[in-house]
């Protein structure tokens, strides 16, 4: 059963990854991409791919204190990868951690 529930809210985990995005031009590709994201993820939060606990970044953890982590596919192999917060009320936030090139990613999440 997979659990569809919209994020009501989606931001970046800090200012530098918001900057960085924003200084995209609106035609570049990974803009384009990562606005795509973020509408799937105002529509179903929970549509990335969850990525084991045991490969969370400890410094998110102790950073961010990231919990749960997913990855969603951009094009030319990219990968972004977020997480999900509670609110008090029940609804869910999104938070897009950071996105990268396959290799960075996967180096990152240790899965090589």
């Amino acid at each position: 059963m997979n659990l569809i529930k919209p994020a009501i809210k989606v931001t970046f985990i800090n200012d530098k990854i918001e900057r960085v995005f924003n200084s995209l031009p609106n035609n570049h590709w990974l803009k384009k991409a990562i606005q795509k994201v973020i509408k799937n993820l105002n529509q179903n939060a929970f549509c990335g791919k969850n990525i084991p606990k045991k490969q969370i970044p400890k410094e998110y953890i102790k950073k961010y204190q990231i919990e749960n982590l997913y990855w969603h596919s951009l094009p030319n192999a990219w990968r972004l990868s977020y997480s999900l917060f509670g609110s008090p009320s029940g609804n869910v936030l999104a938070t897009i951690v950071g996105y990268s090139d396959h290799k960075n990613y996967e180096r990152r999440f240790n899965y090589q």
